[in-house]
Order: structure tokens, then C-alpha cells, then sequence
């Protein structure tokens, strides 16, 4: 990046080039109650609005992904008009979007030199549970939801046809207030708040005036069909927005809907990006002589099917690849890998039934170790299925928890060094 005259935005928010967007949010918020204009005295107020300007430009690059990564590649040449750029204007800075977002504030659009800008609506954001088999597929989803929209009686305006409105008495037209705001402990802030009089239009009208359909809110509730779909291959925290689907309100752009997949676990299948794992279960008869059947049934109901030649042996959690049969990639036909992590299932206890079974196998398998000489031998006791985390516990060795104690009245403790 070329960056040869201009200010570092990272640098300018105080932020590294790895920040996340939320530090980013954090140090514009920051930076704006630093530099706003009416939090600082007269004579520095100028010097305060440049550097209040220069943060919010900042925000709104970085905020958005393919803006700042415009920017880290290109400087702020990307966004100079002489350079076939979007310029500072076409980066969309909306001062007063941003601080009502950021802070409830309203610097009131226009104001007397020219009309106000409509600012964008918030965004809706929402979890969706998935399906490893619904990721691995692909899914259209279609559901209704209940959301606001614009009132159609009214168009929007609260009153009746050929009403003309009051000017809000409360805010003087101007639909907002000031009022003080607890920001911490003992520290308050002015700040611009929404009029709730009016409900930030700036007019006012009676009871009687008002719109029948949505009794002067301006909104109605409408039950309204949505469809969503989900990429064969998508992942876990991937955002699929719905743009311009979020409620409607008066004078702002309706923001989108963004769903963020949340995969739900699966029995049988473990997931790794775009590679599957999943146990294969196998006899004991199996692991030593191999096997030609259908292992595991596949996320898209295929069964899979291994030719497992006699003469190799199955070993306890040894791991066998198979290409291509793992999640699929976006684009293309290609696939993941995946692997299976061999479980051998050992006969149950006194499997054999006679003497003679037990001969013929012992002359089938291979030999004994061989047999260990020493000049006294003890017939010892043992138990069986162990939990091998015991050993050492208790032994007063210090890396197995040796530092715990049992007094005469079974309580455990401590030990504690005295100074000598």
C-alpha cells in the first residue's frame, strides 16, 4: 500500500492493523467523546471538529470489510475521485447515521440548508441452527416473519389525508431534545436524544387527526414471507444477510436481516473445515482377517462401501483416509477428505465356550512371549478396568498431586512449609 501523504486510519484510531471490528468500535466511541465539538471549549472547537471528522472517517472505512480491505491494499486512493475512487463522500460518512447509531444523537440531517438525509435502519441479527447433513446438501429455508413496515394508509406521515400537521411544541419541530445521559459512575454527558413526543418527526398531531390504520405510529405489524439459502459447504459463524429485509420505519432505509449459521453437533460425524471424521467400527475377526462391506452411511444417505484386504491388520484408533468424501467446497465439484478412526470391538468375556475352541484359536494366533526367567517367583492379585489417572495419587509426590493432605479427621488440606 501506498500510503505516501496520507494518515494511517489504524493509526488514527489508535488501533492495531489486526484489531477486530469490535476494538475498532470501541476506539472510534472513544475518539468521538474525545474530539466532539460540544465537549470542548470554544477556541479549541475547530481544531475538535477536524479530528471529530477525521475519526468518523476512519470508523466508516474500517467498519465495513470490503472498504477497509480497499484501503489496506490501496490507501486512501482508493477513495479519491481523481483517482476513479469514492472519494470521503463515497465512503458514505453520515455523521448523523453514525452518531445515532453510536450514541442516540441526532445532529438533525440538513437543518435550514437543505433537506435531511434519510439514515439506514438498523440491522437485525439472529442465530440459525444448522444441520451437518443441511450444510453438507445445501438448504432453502422459507418461514414467515412479523415485521414493520412503513404504515400504506398514510404513507408513513400518522394522520389522515389533507391533515396538516402541528409543529411539535415540545422540541420546536426540531425532533430531538437535550438531555443528560449517565455514561459512569458520577459522569454524565449532553447528549440529543429522540423527541418521545412527536417520536423524533419533528410534528405533532391529535388524536383525531391521526391515521386509522396505525393510530398515528406511522407502522403496522405485517406478516410477511422470507426465504433464505444456505451454500452446500457453509460453516459454522457464517453470516447470510437478507439486504433491505429489516423493519421499516419513516425516513430511514430499511437495514438487513443477518443470520449467523450455528452448526449443531452430530452423532456420527466430526467436522474440521472442509474434512470429516467419524469412528469405524470393526470386529475383532475383522481387524485380523479384513472385511468387504459398507462401513458408514454418508451425510446425503450414500453408503459407504471398503474392500479391506486379508493380511493387513486393523490396529486400535490407526486412522484411514478417504478422498474426496469429506464437506464439500463452494465452488466446483471438489470435496474434503475424510477419516476414519478404527475402533476394534473385542468379544465379550467367555466368548468361547469349550476347551477345544480355545486350543484351536491359541494355534491360530501368534506365540506367547517368550517365558521370563527369575530366580523367585509370587503368585500376585490383581483388579481389572483400572482408571490409570489414579496412579501416583495420594503418594505425596508432588507432580501427582502431592501437595494434598489427609488429616485424622479425613478432611484434605494443604501442606505448608514453616520458615526455619
Amino acid at each position: 500500500m501506498d500510503s505516501s501523504g496520507d494518515t494511517d486510519l489504524y493509526e488514527l484510531l489508535g488501533v492495531e492493523k489486526s484489531a477486530t471490528p469490535d476494538q475498532i468500535k470501541k476506539a472510534y466511541r472513544k475518539a468521538a467523546l474525545q474530539h466532539h465539538p460540544d465537549k470542548v471549549p470554544e477556541e479549541r472547537r475547530e481544531e475538535a471538529e477536524a479530528k471529530f471528522k477525521a475519526a468518523t472517517q476512519a470508523y466508516e472505512i474500517l467498519r465495513d470489510e470490503e472498504k477497509r480491505e480497499l484501503y489496506d491494499q490501496y490507501g486512501m486512493a482508493a477513495f479519491d475521485p481523481s483517482r476513479g475512487g469514492g472519494g470521503p463522500g463515497g465512503a458514505g460518512v453520515d455523521l448523523n447515521d453514525i452518531l445515532a447509531q453510536m450514541f442516540g444523537m441526532d445532529v438533525g440531517g440538513g437543518g435550514p440548508s437543505g433537506p435531511k438525509r434519510q439514515r439506514r435502519g438498523r440491522d437485525e441479527e439472529q442465530h440459525y441452527k444448522v444441520t451437518l447433513e443441511e450444510l453438507y446438501k445445501g438448504k432453502t429455508v422459507r418461514f414467515s416473519a412479523n415485521k414493520k413496515i412503513v404504515c400504506s394508509q398514510c404513507k408513513g406521515s400518522g394522520a389522515k389525508e389533507k391533515v396538516k400537521p402541528q409543529t411539535c411544541d415540545r422540541c420546536k419541530g426540531n425532533g430531538f431534545q437535550e438531555a443528560f445521559q449517565q455514561v459512569g459512575p458520577g459522569m454524565m454527558r449532553r447528549a440529543h436524544v429522540q423527541c418521545d413526543h412527536c417520536q423524533g418527526t419533528g410534528m405533532y398531531y391529535k388524536e383525531k387527526d391521526r391515521c386509522k390504520k396505525c393510530k398515528g405510529k406511522r407502522i403496522t405489524n405485517e406478516i410477511k414471507p422470507i426465504e433464505i439459502y444456505i451454500p452446500r459447504g457453509a460453516m459454522q459463524g457464517e453470516r447470510i444477510t437478507l439486504e433491505g429485509e429489516a423493519d421499516q420505519f419513516p425516513d430511514q432505509t430499511p437495514g438487513d436481516i443477518i443470520f449467523t449459521l450455528v452448526e449443531e453437533p452430530h452423532d456420527v460425524f466430526t467436522r474440521s473445515g472442509t474434512d470429516l471424521s467419524a469412528d469405524l467400527n470393526v470386529t475383532l475377526a475383522e481387524s485380523l482377517c479384513g472385511f468387504s462391506r459398507v462401513v458408514l452411511k454418508h451425510l446425503d444417505g450414500r453408503g459407504l462401501h471398503i474392500d479391506y484386504p486379508r493380511g493387513k491388520i486393523l490396529r486400535p484408533n490407526e486412522v484411514i483416509k478417504v478422498q474426496g468424501e469429506g464437506m464439500p467446497l463452494k465452488r466446483g465439484e471438489a470435496k474434503g477428505d475424510l477419516y476414519l478412526i478404527v475402533k476394534v470391538q473385542f468379544p465379550e468375556n467367555g466368548w468361547l465356550s469349550d476347551e477345544a475352541s480355545y486350543e484351536a484359536l491359541q494355534k491360530l494366533l501368534p506365540s506367547p512371549e517368550p517365558v521370563i526367567e527369575a530366580e523367585e517367583i509370587d503368585e500376585v492379585e490383581y483388579e481389572e478396568d483400572v482408571d490409570i489417572d489414579e496412579m501416583g495419587a495420594h503418594s505425596g509426590d508432588a507432580r501427582f498431586g502431592g501437595d494434598e493432605w489427609e488429616d485424622e479427621d479425613g478432611e484434605e488440606g494443604t501442606t505448608q512449609c514453616a520458615t526455619q
